[in-house]
């Protein structure tokens, strides 16, 4: 079972910060160019599994306006709500993705845009392995993650105190290469959000697929 206070605070986070986070992220090129690229893999009506899937916007409203079946899951009942309103396309559902059932095989794309932070080191791990292993055998992932070398740092983002735990750049491939993923491409990017209280994070983004695919 997950750590419930993890993901209390992680809900907290971003119930507060609301269309805030999607206001303060929206003018990232990279992630929409993340979401070119896969959507250039998906099959007609591709199945996706969206990983902390926010407001919806700008991954669950591309896919699903592309005819794809989006399923989001956020720990956010805030987001949840939003992601609704806003992409009645595509499904969401509140809940833990780290206590959340995957069949193996059944999405042909995953989506980890900046999921992984306020998880363990562990957490994170284990969470990318049963992530690949839910992939189809021609399954794409984008995972995108802050690419630092910290363990549960404390910090404050968008004036929400925050504990952060993430990986240096080669640890994070190698995460995904443990996981049995093949990455095919990496982006680097140094991403200034749009809000007073950010300051310039750099930020990674991996296009990986199912090895042996």
């Amino acid at each position: 079972m997950a750590d419930d206070d993890h993901g209390r605070r992680a809900a907290a986070v971003f119930d507060a910060l609301g269309l805030a986070y999607e206001k303060a992220f929206a003018h990232s090129e990279a992630h929409r160019a993340s979401l070119e690229w896969l959507l250039g893999r998906l099959p007609p009506g591709g199945r996706v599994l969206d990983v902390g899937s926010g407001t919806g916007h700008p991954t669950a409203s591309a896919l699903a306006a592309a005819g794809h079946d989006v399923l989001g899951i956020d720990v956010s009942p805030v987001m949840v709500e939003l992601a609704g309103r806003q992409v009645p396309g595509a499904s969401f559902r509140r809940a833990d993705i780290r206590d959340v059932p995957l069949q193996d095989g059944s999405f042909d794309a995953v989506c980890v845009y900046f999921t992984l932070l306020q998880m363990d080191r562990a957490e994170q791990s284990e969470l990318v392995r049963r992530l690949a292993r839910a992939l189809r055998p021609s399954g794409s992932l984008v995972l995108a993650t802050v690419p630092l070398d910290v363990e549960g740092v404390e910090g404050v983002f968008m004036g929400q105190r925050v504990r952060v735990t993430s990986f240096a750049p080669e640890d994070v491939v190698a995460l995904v290469r443990d996981a049995g993923l093949t990455v095919l491409s990496e982006h680097r990017v140094m991403f200034a959000p749009a809000h007073p209280d950010a300051v310039p994070e750099p930020h990674l983004f991996l296009y990986c697929a199912r090895a042996g695919a």
